[in-house]
């Protein structure tokens, strides 16, 4: 059949009815109030074709008289993609012939510009898509409007929001007039508006039940018609809801704050790298000593800062403590919940961690150690890497072998004492800095200092790369012919000229972007974004331009700085000068090593990806996974189940997939998240801007104006010699790209994390936590960067400029 009653519809019966029509009959199911309507099929559209007597025997069953005949793709209401508005909807349609004339219609949008591009961006293959179409009864609507169970700007789950107008609801959901805005906390609300206390009591319980019932944050369309009887005319998952932290046994609210923007991470984590990253942080804190829970939020971690907030005595530090590695952001957000009633300070709060204490004795003796041998503290540690990188590959085991190896290294340790205590040192002294020149020196001559910093892991793994490109000057048209993709498989297939590019990979190839995740490939399995960056560095012509070049010069300023300062504060305070000097000089000597300890510990993880991959290629063969990295979708307890005769993965696999896809998508992530989901950046105070100003932090020193490039993943993009790149984050992985840029603009990170330290090291002005730089800031639009202020500023759009993104993998778009 091509007509179906609503209320004969299955809501599983996605494909058949589309999403919208599922959504109607679920709400049927539940014994909501809807309109009564009927469903022309998919396989009406599939056919291009559709029964005119079914259609119109199933209008005059409703009465032959004005109905709403609304869209209803396979790809819409999605919990990932509403579709809102992409496809159309006809309202007081009457008569036979123009409703068969609509539903063609509805069955045209489908294919309309705005609808494709909303696919694209989503992720969603065209010819997977199909049309059905929904006819409802015209309710004539006194009132009408839009309930969202959930604030859909703050992300709080504990309150509603309700927008409202007079007559049909489309004035609410087109944005065409001024409707009246509720928020709904429990409290009883003014007599105000459209809508009496009443009415909105009945729709926040409405919506309550709603959110139980079908199990998330709902978006609900609703109209009171002229005899006051409440309908409901389309409930959809929230979209753009961040999701919420997992619910806690401990009383009052919690403040979650993430960590992934430390290593300049914003996509998910795959679940077999969940448990080490949990270890790594905790052990991290542990050092500050902080017992802090990591939790699971939408694939990223996030620590709870509950107990350090209320804690009179951690709380006067946290506020120092996030400025110097978790960034301005976390440190407004804190600053901002200090002066919350509910996070104040109360006793019985702290939980005692011992793991400072036992390790103190160990790391007073390793930073004295640094500080008084500079020279042999390096030879330690870059010994030490050397070591961890020619460990021999394991000998062939079985599944549960490889696994039981895998097991003992699921809790790593902080790294060897040889690299800890000098990286350590290093950033010590670098954060002493600030206080120690007080009055003698900016924030940004101090940055100054800390540029062209010779000793870091990464910068060196750049300038080899920059090597390796000089080596292939003569293979310049293949490679910057060829897409990156096709360049890596010729590589791995042993088909391209020798350039020097598998030295480079022995040493650097367990690097990637967002590499401390054990689930996502190592450059050595997909070695096409470093093919990407090797075109960025054959279209640099001018020699002076070179990063090695301008590593040297970034070098030479540095020197020049710290001569400057160390005389200034002589002149000041002769002691005070002498002790600044010292630290000045050990920050030049290990500052560097800051990358070194996650360098080393790569290795630990590439050794565990190869064993896990192992694993996955046994358990493929056995016809239990597709491919051998969806192990990656399975935590270690899953995999031993499975390694051990258990069920079927399969499943979870194809479950968790989509879940991760889909959060790759997202451009978005929170800083920090209260217990009931809300976004607290959403409650400091806005920025104040001229509208071309945008403002963030100064990260590295120096003024730059060029076009802008927006890049959201690294794996294939360009950057053009001189080109401000524009990014959301920045890890190791994306450093490649700073070569040839002439400037960074992110949205998240830390004045210390790795992108700004590269940044200065290169010598290039970058400014972070810039709110909304990659949709505000497009694509060959100049702007200019001043790493000493702050800001970016934006000349007028460019009309002719690129879509904002190299990709838009990683984003929903159009919600």
């Amino acid at each position: 059949m091509d007509v179906l009653e609503l209320s004969a519809i299955d809501p599983e019966q996605r494909e058949l009815v589309g999403g919208k029509a599922a959504g109607l009959a679920a709400l049927i199911r539940l014994g909501e109030r809807v309109p009564d309507g009927f469903c022309v099929t998919t396989e009406a559209h599939s056919r291009g074709e559709v029964s005119r007597a079914e259609v119109v025997a199933a209008y005059e069953r409703l009465g032959a008289g004005p109905v709403a005949v609304r869209s209803s793709a396979t790809a819409e209401d999605l919990p990932d993609a509403s579709f809102a508005g992409q496809q159309d909807t006809f309202l007081a349609v009457e008569g036979a012939d123009d409703v068969l004339t609509a539903i063609r219609a509805c069955w045209d949008s489908l294919h309309t510009g705005r609808a494709s591009a909303y696919r694209e961006a989503a992720g969603i293959a065209h010819d997977t898509v199909r049309m059905a179409v929904v006819v409802q009864r015209m309710v004539e609507p006194e009132v009408a409007g839009v309930l969202f169970t959930a604030n859909p700007l703050t992300g709080s789950r504990s309150k509603s929001v309700v927008d409202a107008a007079p007559g049909l609801g489309t004035a609410v959901v087109d944005g065409a007039s001024a409707v009246d805005h509720y928020v709904l906390d429990g409290t009883a609300p003014d007599e105000r508006g459209c809508l009496g206390p009443a009415r909105l009591k009945e729709l926040r319980e409405i919506g309550e039940r709603l959110q139980s019932r079908l199990g998330a944050p709902q978006d609900v369309e609703w109209a009171y018609d002229h005899d006051g009887t409440l309908w409901l005319l389309q409930s959809r998952p929230i979209t753009t809801l961040f999701p919420a932290p997992p619910a806690s046994e401990r009383p009052g609210p919690r403040l979650y704050v993430e960590f992934g923007h430390v290593q300049g991470m914003l996509q998910p984590v795959t679940p077999v790298g969940m448990s080490t990253l949990k270890e790594m942080l905790a052990g991290m804190l542990a050092s500050f000593g902080m017992a802090v829970d990591i939790v699971d939020i939408g694939g990223r971690l996030y620590g709870d800062l509950t107990d350090a907030m209320r804690d009179p005595v951690t709380r006067r530090r946290l506020v120092k403590l996030m400025a110097v590695d978790f960034g301005p952001r976390a440190q407004a957000v804190v600053e901002h919940l200090l002066n919350d009633s509910r996070f104040a300070p109360a006793r019985g709060t702290r939980r005692r961690n011992t793991a400072a204490l036992a390790t103190a004795p160990k790391a007073v003796a390793g930073i004295l150690g640094a500080l008084a041998r500079p020279a042999a503290a390096r030879a330690r540690v870059f010994g030490t890497i050397e070591r961890l990188r020619q460990q021999p590959v394991m000998d062939p085991l079985t599944a549960a072998e490889l696994l039981e190896q895998v097991e003992e290294t699921e809790r790593p340790d902080a790294g060897p004492d040889a690299i800890t205590w000098p990286v350590v040192t290093g950033i010590l002294v670098a954060a002493a800095l600030p206080a120690l020149l007080k009055d003698i020196a900016s924030d940004d001559e101090i940055r100054t200092v800390l540029g062209g910093m010779p000793h870091n892991v990464t910068i060196e793994m750049d300038l080899a790369l920059w090597q390796v490109a000089r080596n292939a000057a003569p293979h310049r048209d293949l490679l910057l012919g060829t897409a990156p993709d096709e360049l890596a498989s010729a590589h791995l297939a042993g088909e391209l000229p020798d350039i020097g590019l598998g030295d480079f990979l022995d040493t650097y190839g367990h690097r990637c972007a967002a590499e401390v995740d054990v689930g996502v490939p190592r450059w050595s399995e997909e070695p096409a974004p470093v093919f990407a960056a090797l075109a960025n560095y054959l279209r640099v012509t001018d020699p002076d331009q070179g990063p090695d070049r301008r590593f040297e010069r970034a070098a030479a300023r540095a020197e020049v700085m710290l001569a400057e300062l160390v005389r200034r504060a002589r002149r000041e305070r002769p002691v005070r000068g002498r002790l600044a000097g010292f630290f000045l000089r050990r920050a030049r000597e290990l500052a560097g090593l800051r990358e070194a300890g996650k360098f080393a510990g790569l290795y630990a993880l590439r050794d565990r990806r190869r064993r896990l991959l192992l694993i996955g290629a046994e358990l493929r063969a056995k016809g239990l996974l597709q491919r051998a990295d969806d192990v990656r979708f399975l935590t270690l307890p899953e995999l031993r189940a499975v390694v051990d005769g258990g069920d079927d993965p399969r499943r979870t696999v194809a479950e968790r997939q989509y879940h991760y896809t889909r959060e790759l998508r997202r451009r978005t992530v929170p800083v920090a998240l209260l217990s009931d989901g809300t976004d607290v950046e959403t409650l400091l105070p806005a920025r104040t801007s001229d509208g071309r100003t945008l403002t963030g932090t100064g990260a590295a020193s120096g003024r730059a104006t060029g076009p802008a490039r927006v890049v959201r993943d690294p794996a294939d993009a360009y950057v053009e010699p001189g080109e401000i790149l524009v990014a959301p984050t920045s890890d190791p992985g994306w450093t490649p790209l700073f070569l040839t840029a002439g400037g960074l603009v992110t949205e998240t990170g830390a004045v210390m994390a790795h992108g700004p330290t590269v940044a200065r090291e290169y010598g290039i002005p970058a400014v972070i936590c810039v709110p909304g730089a990659t949709e505000r800031i497009r694509t060959g639009q100049m702007i200019t960067v001043d790493g000493a202020a702050g800001t970016v500023t934006l000349d007028d759009p460019d009309p002719d400029a690129e879509p904002d993104a190299v990709s838009a993998s990683s984003g929903f778009a159009g919600e």
